[in-house]
């Protein structure tokens, strides 16, 4: 899909912009028994606050559109046949209603929508189910309508915009729709489904680079305005850019535009409220970026499940952390197997850096670069990976991720194995120990009183992401108690728990 894509930016992102914002929406979805509202209000969410670029937001919108229309008219109740009781309309009937009117909000959505897109889709899947269901088709078939009908509309986008029809290709953001729509059929038949690019369309090279007199920025934020400001505010961006999409509802809207005054794009948001979470690409950095030769991140992990974490986000791991320390030799050996001209090392623990700072010394002896990025916290460390570019320059990614490490506040809860006195004041064996930003905060009897104490604490000073780190033997229902106390108590803020296995501290916190 990266390669079809060549409107409305020739950028070769759109697959996988479509990818994380799913993937968002999926690990949005927590754990334990939910109603069917409870998750498709969670899985919209985490679209809305995942989406990334043109596509990713469009898509974010039908997903929310469609998962709120189908809870309105589905109940949930069903008789001890599995048959709807008392149903509202049939399964069928409430799924081409649902995607109507997920089409229609998209294309709401967007200041100017062009035919040819993955609007295009969205409609004539619409209508596809809609005309299956006037026929009394049941769920299955009215899915099958739709796909299909997704799929003859994805081939006639090449006729419909010239830039596809010169590339020779079919609409990215269109395609992804079709996937998407492929493994709801899948779900529902039971059939494995697989989803093609036409065989007359042959992706090609798109001539030339990004148009010069096009904008040369994209700008996405989040922001928190009230609903009926933001049909004057979608004209008002329209008129500075184009490619304008805003998406959302009860507050909180996910803001796409593609303009040369960034700072225009961002003073019309905040004249009618608070953005936040700004991204901003410079287009003219995009384009078929090759990853320097020769860098390699190295991670400190202090448990099975960090280290995991970090190799899946493309870090060499070292163990260590507390009661495990790892030595400057065991770095040296990580850059030596790495084989990179570039390393970006990641102690995560305090007493790590200076650690890290010996072994980099020595690296560079070798002629090898290396910058150590001060993490003092596990959770650092995961917030510095979450935004590692190999595509970007080696200054820019160690900006990037310094930048997000440092913006990323720290806590964990231990039990204390001694009598002593800390900053928080005296301790006994046995109590449960709140730890903020490296140093002993609270004292309490109870291990989920202090992990509280702690979140509130970080959450004091502000903050959008809450992720919870699990340790070695730790109890789940004291990460599953901080999630509903956050749940209840900052909705603004989501919550990501992982399974970090490390010794010492049932939980390692972060705040960002």
């Amino acid at each position: 899909i990266d390669e079809l894509n060549v409107y409305p930016v020739p950028d070769g992102d759109t697959g996988t912009n479509l990818y994380l914002t799913w993937e968002a929406a999926c690990e949005a979805l927590p754990e334990g028994e939910l109603t069917f509202a409870e998750a498709v209000q969670a899985f919209g969410r985490g679209a809305l606050l995942g989406a990334r670029g043109n596509s990713g937001v469009i898509t974010s919108q039908l997903v929310r559109a469609c998962g709120m229309r189908l809870a309105e008219n589905l109940p949930p109740e069903r008789d001890t046949d599995g048959v709807l009781a008392d149903p509202r309309m049939s399964e069928a009937a409430a799924l081409a209603d649902a995607l109507t009117y997920a089409a229609d909000a998209a294309y709401g959505a967007v200041a100017e929508p062009v035919e040819g897109t993955m609007l295009t889709v969205a409609r004539a899947a619409a209508n596809g189910a809609m005309s299956a269901a006037n026929d009394g088709k049941g769920l299955a078939d009215v899915c099958l309508a739709a796909v299909a009908s997704a799929r003859l509309a994805l081939t006639r986008t090449t006729e419909q915009l010239d830039v596809l029809r010169r590339a020779g290709v079919v609409d990215a953001g269109g395609a992804g729709l079709v996937v998407i729509l492929g493994a709801m059929e899948s779900v529902l038949t039971g059939r494995t489904v697989t989803i093609d690019v036409p065989a007359r369309v042959e992706p090609q090279e798109v001539a030339g680079d990004l148009n010069p007199e096009g904008p040369a920025y994209e700008v996405m934020y989040l922001l928190d305005a009230a609903d009926e400001a933001v049909a004057d505010f979608r004209r008002e961006l329209a008129a500075l850019g184009d490619s304008v999409v805003v998406v959302g509802g009860d507050g909180l809207w996910n803001v796409h535009v593609h303009a040369d005054d960034v700072g225009a794009a961002i003073e019309r948001g905040i004249a009618i409220g608070r953005p936040h979470r700004i991204r901003v690409t410079h287009f003219a950095d995009q384009p078929h970026h090759e990853p320097p030769p020769g860098r390699a991140v190295i991670a400190v992990a202090a448990g099975d499940g960090l280290a995991a974490l970090f190799a899946e986000s493309g870090a060499k791991v070292v163990v260590g952390g507390p009661g495990r320390r790892c030595s400057t030799g065991e770095l040296l050996t990580a850059i030596e197997k790495s084989q990179a001209a570039e390393i970006v090392l990641l102690p995560n623990d305090k007493d790590s850096i200076a650690v890290a700072e010996a072994a980099a010394t020595a690296a560079r002896q070798d002629g090898i670069r290396v910058a150590v990025i001060p993490t003092r916290a596990q959770v650092q460390g995961l917030a510095a990976i979450a935004v590692h570019d190999a595509a970007a320059s080696f200054d820019d990614d160690v900006v990037h991720q310094s930048a997000a490490a440092g913006q990323t506040r720290h806590g964990a809860v231990t039990i204390a194995v001694k009598d002593a006195y800390t900053m928080a004041g005296r301790c006994r064996v046995g109590d449960a120990l709140g730890v903020v930003d490296g140093d002993f905060a609270l004292i309490t009897e109870d291990l989920t009183e202090a992990a509280i104490g702690v979140v509130d604490r970080l959450l004091g000073g502000g903050g959008e992401l809450l992720t919870i780190v699990t340790g070695r033997d730790a109890d789940p229902e004291l990460a599953a108690a901080i999630e509903r106390h956050v749940r209840r108590h900052r909705k603004d803020v989501d919550v990501v728990v992982y399974d970090g296995g490390q010794d010492r501290y049932p939980l390692l916190i972060g705040v960002e």
